[in-house]
């Protein structure tokens, strides 16, 4: 399980993430709504249910800044 420098691993950052307005909220809001979705899902681990979902570019955007402020959280 991959985390940031405040030990919260990325679906748990990312689920806090619904709130806003934006592409990342938008895959926050996703991301709450799958049953399948946990929080210790790493960006890795996401990119590949996104890519087997035949998820579009403007997902794989939004996971890739995701993963930048998570890493910077």
């Amino acid at each position: 399980m991959s985390i940031n420098e405040q030990s919260e691993p990325f679906g748990a950052w990312l689920l806090k993430q619904a709130g806003r307005d934006d592409w990342i909220g938008t895959l926050a809001k996703q991301a709450k709504g799958d049953p399948k979705f946990h929080k210790s899902l790493t960006p890795d681990d996401l990119r590949k249910r996104l890519h087997d979902a035949g998820a579009e570019g403007d997902t794989f955007e939004a996971l890739d800044d995701a993963e930048t402020e998570w890493l910077n959280a």
